[in-house]
């Protein structure tokens, strides 16, 4: 890491500051890396279990976005941080189409590399 180069806990920090704001694809464009891979739980409905690739995880989140129909509620925590990975709690009340009206939580982990997330991956219940 270059004296440039943000720190784990400058990135944990921005990426809750944007999620709290609802700027997911900010967080996106300035914090990830062009060849972050985003994970989710197996059996997750409506979502591959493994995207590559920054416009793979644009599109996955373009996709998510158009689904909702209204936000009830929300939470981001502050970040946890350990070394090169990071995680936050997140929760979302929101009404989907395709699903109706859904409340979940779940612990995202994120990992840095070279001032950029490289990797995230979320853990909840996916039935």
């Amino acid at each position: 890491m270059t004296p440039s180069t943000p720190t784990t806990q400058a990135i944990a920090d921005r990426l809750v500051a944007l999620c709290r704001e609802g700027k997911y694809e900010q967080a996106q464009d300035e914090l990830y890396a062009d060849d972050a891979a985003s994970v989710e739980m197996a059996g997750a409905v409506g979502f591959p279990e493994r995207v590559e690739g920054i416009a793979a995880l644009r599109e996955k989140g373009r996709q998510w976005a158009d689904n909702i129909v209204e936000i009830h509620g929300g939470n981001v925590s502050d970040p946890v941080v350990a070394d090169d990975w990071f995680s936050v709690a997140m929760g979302i009340d929101a009404t989907y189409r395709d699903r109706g009206r859904v409340s979940k939580q779940e612990i995202c982990v994120y990992r840095v590399r070279d001032g950029k997330i490289v990797h995230e991956q979320f853990f909840y219940d996916a039935g």
